[in-house]
C-alpha cells in the first residue's frame, strides 16, 4: 500500500510538512512533481488559489505538500495534484 507524501517528508525541525492550496508558477507547463518555495504561493481555500491562477501565463492551481527540505539544502513542494 502506497504512504502519502506527507508520512514521507518531513522538515528539518523534524515536523510533518503541511498540504496546502498553492499556485505554482510553471512556464513549461505542469510536467514536474517538485517545485521550489519561490515558485509556489500558499492559499487559504481552494477557492482562492482557483482565483489566484492564471494558466495562460503559466500559474496553475493545485494542492501540494511543503516545504520539505530536499538532499541538496533547497526547500521544496511536492505536488500531490493539479486543480483543473
Amino acid at each position: 500500500m502506497a504512504e502519502s507524501i506527507v508520512s514521507l517528508v518531513s522538515d528539518v525541525a523534524g515536523q510533518v510538512v503541511k498540504t496546502s492550496y498553492v499556485v505554482i508558477y510553471s512556464p513549461m507547463g505542469r510536467k514536474r512533481k517538485r517545485f521550489p518555495e519561490g515558485c509556489v504561493t500558499v492559499f487559504e481555500s481552494e477557492a482562492a488559489a482557483r482565483a489566484a491562477a492564471h494558466p495562460e501565463q503559466g500559474h496553475f492551481a493545485a494542492i501540494a505538500s511543503g516545504p520539505s527540505r530536499s538532499s541538496e539544502g533547497f526547500r521544496l513542494f511536492y505536488l500531490a495534484r493539479w486543480l483543473d
